[in-house]
């Protein structure tokens, strides 16, 4: 990718695709769209994020590897369509917003292939299956704290969540950046705590990803081990690892300039 100065965030939008059934409302933002020619990279977000959450930072990326940005809220999540009462979500809820969500999406919006993805945690896990299923459409793989097992640290650390919720002021915080945060709190938390959740994994899908993987992950995080990222590059011997010191769950947000300039730096390596 070339170094540009690009437009900042556009407004925020909103486009109807078909999915589970029903239309639904993507939330979404665009950045330096006017830069047509620029590589673009798809940003997919928590499993409480939103566009909003994001915050200045697909901004800063993009500005700094000279990339267009498109950053979305995924149904239930932000001003996105929220989940339909008494929707539970089920073991394959990544795998549906990968193979069936994003693909939508990209194709409502008239996205060419090829992108970039750059994943955080559950947005982590869904750009890992996705980039899995259409290598060749997939330039490269950012991931920052991605899951690709469940482990007895992500149960604890998101079970202390559910507690947080109910005792806390953390729903009306979250409603800052969700119209429903219920649907946003309640969809992820539910199945994340779910008794058969505990078998999720998707290490063994992963070895069809053969474009460029950088895999990022925080010496402090919380919900997620080493063995998160170490996993993928067992699978996957094209990844490049970053593993960062005092650094929690959301590199991003904890030491910004540290995954810009590596971001930036992979980039430069990997086309």
């Amino acid at each position: 990718m070339s170094l540009a100065v690009g437009a900042g965030p556009g407004p925020i939008e909103f486009i109807d695709i078909a999915w589970a059934g029903r239309p639904v409302r993507i939330e979404h933002q665009w950045i330096a769209a006017e830069d047509a020619d620029a590589p673009l990279i798809v940003f997919l977000h928590e499993g409480l994020g939103s566009v909003a959450m994001w915050r200045d930072f697909p901004a800063r990326l993009c500005a700094a590897t000279g990339c267009r940005g498109l950053v979305y809220s995924r149904p239930g999540y932000g001003r996105s369509t929220p989940r339909a009462p008494g929707e539970a979500w089920l073991n394959d809820f990544m795998h549906r917003q990968a193979h069936e969500v994003l693909p939508a999406l990209l194709a409502a919006l008239k996205v060419d292939a090829p992108y970039w993805l750059f994943g955080h945690s559950d947005g982590g896990s869904i750009a890992l299956l996705h980039a899995a299923r259409w290598p060749e459409r997939v330039a490269g793989t950012v991931v920052l704290a991605p899951h690709i097992l469940v482990e007895d640290v992500s149960v604890a650390s998101i079970a202390l969540a559910r507690t947080a919720y109910e005792s806390t002021d953390l729903r009306s915080r979250l409603a800052k950046y969700h119209d429903d945060p219920d649907s946003a709190f309640w969809g992820w938390n539910d199945i994340w705590l779910h008794p058969a959740f505990r078998a999720w994994a998707i290490a063994d899908e992963l070895p069809t990803l053969t474009g460029p993987l950088l895999a990022i992950q925080g010496l402090d995080d919380a919900y997620g081990t080493l063995a998160q990222i170490r996993g993928i590059a067992e699978r996957c011997p094209q990844t490049r690892l970053l593993e960062l010191p005092a650094c929690g769950h959301s590199p991003h947000k904890d030491q910004p300039q540290a995954v810009i300039d590596a971001v930036e730096a992979w980039t430069r390596g990997a086309v």
